[in-house]
């Protein structure tokens, strides 16, 4: 490899980008990292890490109402959006810097601008300096899908959300899937009015539908509004500021900010793909095989980039599976089947495993479990809000093929019982198994 400058090139230093980084070197490697904004990617600095952080700010807000029922008084409580903005920040730079710590003390080299593929197993960063690898990785994730329609400029898309000078007082999101009823929920707990206009006539498409409907139930009675098979038609800015949106489908509404949650999609321009002939698909990923691969022998994606699952612990799996197969001589692939998900919404939900529909079409004969109840604390606070567990079982092997929850803290229970449901255990050794009371958790081993 000492004809090339590097053994490894990677561009794009997000969650899959770092590990594969990291891993290739701790194997010995020559390793180089560009990253044009800034180290940690889209999950520490504008996506999931941050928009958790501001989850647990939100639920203050049903917290704090809900303590009175259990004997607090809480005196002149108020709200400061610029300084949980700020904290957020203050952290995003802490873990910035711990994952720049991390490919130094692996001696990975870092240059902190653009980089493109201008030849064989070559590239070129934005200075002007070029360099030649013997394989190139490309990490560099996804990026927000923007609607296009006369005044579609005026809006924001989730990267912007956390940047915000001021909290809107009419917020309008654009989407059905997880990242706009995040932000619904968000946004609807700091006090802002929030509507949702969506395209379709469903949320959360591939998530359970009594999970989705319950989510759509609750989401109502906290007065966050919809509106279903609705599309924009145009956007003017109004005098005073305001946005003025005219929808096809439905009447015309004044907001404060309209913001997009219409999709991610892969961010490859600019990265000269074309140059040395990476295939890509229809929608712009890159097209890889198991060992994520591209059809160009040295050169590898991992992560949102490509056409897979856009999950963080997928792309960081991904990233360490190809540097291991890559520098190690460990050839290994990451199972893409039964992935644990988790929608950070007020209820959250998670789910694992097929849904009940899904389960129906492959399977045939089913049996499907479910616990619809009050949660003890909602009952205390004497807040009208259920839970829903979901338990869907193989009746013909016993073993359960799925789980779906909505209710509080559900993502950390499920984390769990994901485990149980990538074993391949039944709905019997979940019967023995002695529950722990009192907890919702516990419904998972009284289903009846």
């Amino acid at each position: 490899m000492a004809e090339y400058d590097f053994d490894l090139f990677t561009i794009g230093a997000g969650s899959g980008g770092v590990r594969a980084s990291r891993i290739a070197a701790a194997h010995g490697a020559r390793v180089a990292v560009a990253e044009e904004y800034r180290v940690g990617g889209t999950c520490v600095i504008r996506g999931c890490v941050p928009k958790k952080m501001l989850v647990y700010g939100a639920h203050f807000a049903e917290d704090l109402e809900d303590a009175k029922q259990f004997g607090w008084t809480i005196e002149g409580k108020s709200f400061d959006w610029v300084k949980l903005r700020d904290h957020v920040q203050t952290d995003i730079d802490r873990l910035e810097g711990l994952y720049g710590e991390t490919l130094g003390n692996h001696g990975v080299e870092v240059f902190r601008e653009r980089a493109e593929i201008t030849g064989d197993h070559e590239i070129t960063l934005a200075s002007g300096k070029v360099v030649t690898a013997k394989y190139i990785l490309i990490a560099t994730g996804a990026t927000p899908q923007r609607l296009e329609f006369p005044g579609a400029e005026y809006a924001i898309t989730s990267n912007e959300a956390f940047h915000l000078d001021g909290l809107p007082k009419r917020v309008m999101i654009a989407g059905g899937g997880y990242i706009a009823n995040e932000f619904a929920g968000i946004f609807n707990e700091f006090g802002s009015k929030v509507c949702i206009v969506n395209r379709s006539d469903q949320l959360l498409r591939g998530y359970d539908e009594s999970l989705r409907d319950r989510l759509l139930q609750i989401s109502v009675m906290k007065g966050i509004q919809f509106h279903f098979n609705t599309t924009f038609k145009a956007i003017r800015k109004n005098d005073d500021g305001s946005l003025h949106v005219e929808l096809n489908g439905d009447e015309n509404v004044d907001v404060d900010m309209v913001m997009f949650a219409t999709g991610r999609r892969p961010n490859i321009d600019g990265l000269g793909l074309e140059t040395v002939g990476v295939e890509t698909s229809d929608g712009g990923a890159i097209k890889v095989d198991d060992f994520s691969q591209t059809n160009v022998d040295y050169i590898y994606a991992v992560g949102d980039v490509t056409d897979r699952v856009q999950l963080t612990p997928v792309a960081i799996r991904e990233g360490h599976a190809f540097a291991d197969t890559v520098f190690d001589d460990n050839p290994r692939t990451v199972d893409h089947s039964c992935i644990p998900s988790a929608v950070f919404s007020h209820p959250p939900i998670a789910a694992v495993g097929m849904t009940e529909g899904e389960a129906r079409n492959k399977l045939g004969n089913i049996k499907v479990f479910q616990s619809d109840f009050r949660p003890m604390k909602n009952v205390v606070a004497g807040r009208n809000e259920r839970g829903l567990y979901k338990m869907i079982v193989n009746a013909a092997t016993d073993q359960i093929v799925g789980i779906h929850m909505i209710g509080p803290e559900s993502p950390e229970i499920m984390q769990a019982a994901a485990i149980a449901v990538k074993a391949g255990l039944t709905k019997a050794d979940f019967d023995d198994t002695v529950a722990i009371h009192p907890t919702m958790a516990e419904e998972l081993v009284l289903l009846k």
